[in-house]
């Protein structure tokens, strides 16, 4: 697996608490920078999976992306390739802009982040496109060939009713292009520290949505997707059969992985390693030769508590197997009162969340944490 963190964006939505910087200053120089990580951090081992992620990676140019793309090829092993995903925004899919894409022959999947179509509710957000340019960014991913396209929505937003969540769902799936679209991810909006959301909020601005609307609305989706024909893989995500994100699920389940880039992440099965979360050090400590990075071991508990959180995100739940064998008396002492609740179902290899259960999966996570 290898993720590649573009922190540039056209501005800092409300909402967002990623790693990103507003404009697009020196991004030859950090392009130059992220390819010299790329030759530095190389593995001889053939990556499954890529995913350009941000920040928003469709602000890079056509030839900042052929640099990039070419380093790859030139320095991996792509014969077990499977799938490549970039993140982009509505207002810079231009039919020439994604033609450009497809020349690339790299890119097989794309994830569009809409998040909403209603103009009322960008104009909140801080959104730069609206609900037109959002319809139009479908339309134009599947002119120019695109046939997995990735669609991110938020519910929950302040003020939004269930018929305004309801409405976004049923523009999705009233476009004639609709078919193209195999996987969705749903994100209920939460607040992050230091965001002009959370400032919003304190100065009573705005009113975050309660937990019954919440609830309500996650009710909506859950019959929406059934009707569609879409399937809940984990919380937030959802997919038309064998269309999951490949890249993704392999982060819930620990496989290792290589993140480039200013504040990328990256975890080799013993141990995480970050990136420092500046532009300006993280080029010039690139073109150095040796990128600042801070890097952490972790210990047998580390390693349980996170496959916990993440396995009871996910439809298929925790696999008994996974949990190294000092934990697992622990672990069954501690999943009894949720089996018992109806919020686990416990089989002879797994505790899965039921579907009241991924409502509160981080909440029974960390009530199993060592």
């Amino acid at each position: 697996m290898l993720y590649l963190h573009i922190p540039y964006c056209h501005h800092k939505c409300t909402y967002c608490g990623f790693f990103s910087v507003a404009g697009r200053r020196d991004m030859d120089t950090y392009v130059e920078a992220l390819c010299r990580e790329l030759v530095a951090r190389c593995k001889d081992e053939p990556l499954k999976t890529i995913y350009f992620g941000g920040g928003t990676p469709s602000l890079l140019s056509s030839a900042q992306l052929q640099k990039i793309v070419d380093t790859i090829r030139d320095n991996y092993d792509l014969s077990k390739l499977e799938e490549v995903t970039i993140e982009t925004n509505p207002e810079d899919l231009t039919t020439a802009y994604l033609e450009g894409l497809v020349r690339l022959g790299l890119f097989n999947r794309i994830s569009i982040g809409i998040q909403s179509f209603s103009d009322r509710e960008l104009h909140m957000l801080n959104r730069v496109h609206d609900g037109r340019q959002a319809v139009q960014a479908i339309d134009n991913a599947v002119l120019a060939g695109f046939r997995n396209i990735s669609v991110d929505l938020i519910m929950a937003l302040p003020g939004q009713s269930v018929d305004d969540w309801k409405k976004n769902l049923d523009i999705l799936s009233s476009l004639n292009c609709f078919d193209a679209v195999k996987h969705l991810s749903c994100y209920e909006l939460t607040v992050e520290h230091g965001t002009m959301l959370e400032r919003q909020i304190d100065m009573g601005r705005l009113q975050i949505a309660d937990d019954d609307m919440a609830t309500a609305q996650y009710q909506v989706l859950q019959e929406w997707c059934a009707a569609q024909g879409f399937v809940q893989y984990e919380v937030s995500n959802y997919c038309r059969p064998g269309f999951h994100s490949r890249h993704n699920s392999r982060y819930w389940d620990r496989t290792p992985y290589i993140g480039v880039g200013a504040s990328a992440h990256s975890f080799d099965g013993h141990s995480r390693r970050w990136n420092v979360d500046d532009v300006n050090s993280y080029v010039e400590s690139s073109l150095q030769g040796d990128v600042v990075h801070e890097e952490e071991i972790l210990s047998a508990a580390d390693a349980y508590n996170e496959y916990v959180m993440t396995a009871l995100r996910t439809c298929n739940g925790l696999l008994k197997s996974h949990v190294s064998e000092e934990y697992r008396p622990f672990l069954k002492e501690r999943m009894a009162r949720f089996i018992a609740s109806g919020l686990i179902v416990e089989t002879p290899e797994s505790y899965v969340p039921t579907q009241q259960g991924l409502l509160h999966a981080d909440g029974i996570a960390t009530e199993l944490f060592v």
